[in-house]
């Protein structure tokens, strides 16, 4: 798993609490923002996703699953969603054959599930997000920015967090 120096540290006891966090990063997020997920599998990844696109206005965030199968989803909200997952990759050029940065640089919201897998593909300026498993229900989430736009968004996050009063951020 990639290790970081964590900006944010979020305790999640519950799906719902895990669809929330994803709301409040969605509504902070910006065009060019990049997220690099990590976690095991059933760390709730998708879930964090799903919350994300509803926080970016995705009118049925049913719709958000994991693209295993193709690769990458798109989604339209008031940003569009690019939704990677390079689980079943076996190469980074695999990845690269998609031609990723063209999506980073789409002015919308681009996700990667797995982005160890492939983090040397992935620009400088991302916001990382590190799912740990605690118990079948609490997930401890360390997010780490690394640029400008992650840092600006990581920002609007902890701000976000802070008024809604949750004790589960650290």
């Amino acid at each position: 798993m990639t290790t970081f120096d964590a900006d944010l540290i979020v305790t999640s006891h519950s799906t719902e609490q895990t669809l929330a966090l994803g709301r409040a990063l969605g509504a902070a997020a910006e065009p060019g923002l990049v997220l690099a997920l990590v976690g095991p599998l059933g760390a709730g990844k998708t879930q964090l996703v799903r919350g994300i696109a509803e926080g970016l206005g995705v009118a049925d965030s049913r719709l958000v699953s994991s693209p295993s199968f193709v690769l990458i989803q798109q989604y339209s909200g008031r940003l569009p969603i690019y939704h990677f997952d390079t689980y079943r990759l076996t190469q980074p050029d695999q990845f690269a054959s998609l031609g990723p940065e063209e999506y980073f640089e789409a002015g919308g919201v681009s996700i990667v599930e797995w982005a160890d897998r492939v983090a040397g593909l992935l620009p400088e300026d991302r916001l990382g997000v590190r799912i740990d498993v605690h118990s079948p229900t609490e997930r401890r989430l360390a997010l780490h920015g690394a640029g400008p736009i992650s840092a600006r968004v990581l920002e609007r996050l902890r701000d976000a967090l802070g008024r809604q009063g949750n004790p589960s951020c650290a």
